[in-house]
């Protein structure tokens, strides 16, 4: 997707919208950003630097300078729309929200442009029907922060243009994300409803007295996770029997079917166990140490992120 004499444009400024502004503007993009926020938005740059330092200091990066240079706040959204190539939504994850702003996205679009929305969940379909322009609308779900984990979920609303989602998976291609294209909506997407499988499967194990929080975290930290890492769920299997994927089926195809059997009526996550995890979390991890641990987990990712380029792992 060329966009040259053009830019992107951020809608909300918040930490997924702005990591946007990171991967738009490390790839050569002059970036504007807007946030009805005031506060918010005198924030973008302070963070962007940080951030553009970590990555360097990672040797992700050459030109942080650079890459600061060509984020642009603006204090309006028609300043930010107009002229976009493309516009990367990041508002508040509720249906309303999502609504008003489209429409409003709508009003400034120029003609060819595309929007995405970073929904995790929310299907376009549900905020994008009264849009003029709703044909060149869909969902680009990142994983936060956007900067770190590269991919990126394209989803699009039954009456999206199939040419809006080739050029948003070319942009995404070209920018460093690994786009993921769904073929219809599904509540979601994939991203989530896998993370929510093992969420829900964790939470249970933990109500039903198991395991512990911290225990559980380390099956999949010091276990699946490492796997997980450089592989996909199919490829690990494929690679976890003599002879390939249908052998793992056969071995062991019954023995997941009747664990998803035990799950036949799942609960919602209750009162009790997420009070219980969240004083078992504080135990690990006070309060006050949030932020701090949001911090390293990023430093973290950079460094991992690093090492994927030096292996070639995409």
């Amino acid at each position: 997707m060329t966009v040259e004499g053009k830019h992107i444009a951020i809608v909300g400024a918040g930490l997924v919208g702005s990591g946007w502004a990171v991967v738009f503007a490390r790839a050569g993009h002059d970036v504007r950003v807007y946030d009805p926020s005031e506060a918010v938005r005198r924030g973008v740059l302070s963070w962007a630097k940080s951030t553009l330092s970590s990555l360097h200091s990672a040797g992700l990066l050459d030109d942080p300078t650079g890459v600061l240079e060509r984020i642009d706040i603006v204090d309006s959204m028609a300043g930010a729309v107009r002229g976009a190539a493309y516009i990367q939504e990041s508002v508040f994850e509720t249906v309303e929200a999502k609504s008003s702003v489209s429409l409003e996205i709508d009003r400034y679009l120029s003609a060819h442009a595309v929007v995405g929305s970073s929904s995790s969940g929310i299907p376009a379909s549900r905020f994008t029907e009264s849009c003029e322009n709703r044909t060149r609308f869909l969902v680009a779900h990142p994983v936060n922060p956007p900067h770190l984990v590269p991919v990126v979920e394209l989803v699009p609303a039954p009456w999206t243009d199939p040419l809006a989602i080739d050029r948003a998976r070319q942009l995404m291609g070209e920018v460093g994300q690994v786009p993921v294209t769904l073929q219809r909506e599904v509540d979601g997407f994939i991203l989530n409803r896998l993370q929510g499988a093992l969420l829900n499967e964790a939470f249970a194990l933990y109500s039903e007295g198991y395991s512990s929080i911290s225990d559980i975290d380390a099956t999949v930290r010091a276990g699946l996770g490492l796997r997980w890492l450089f592989m996909g769920p199919f490829e690990t299997i494929d690679l976890n029997a003599p002879s390939g994927i249908a052998d793992y089926a056969a071995r062991l195809g019954p023995m997941y079917h009747q664990m998803a059997l035990s799950r036949r009526d799942p609960q919602p996550w209750s009162p009790e166990t997420i009070k219980a995890a969240e004083a078992e979390r504080r135990t690990l991890l006070p309060f006050d140490q949030l932020a701090q641990r949001r911090e390293w987990r990023d430093h973290v990712l950079a460094r991992l992120s690093a090492f994927k380029l030096t292996e070639g792992i995409p």
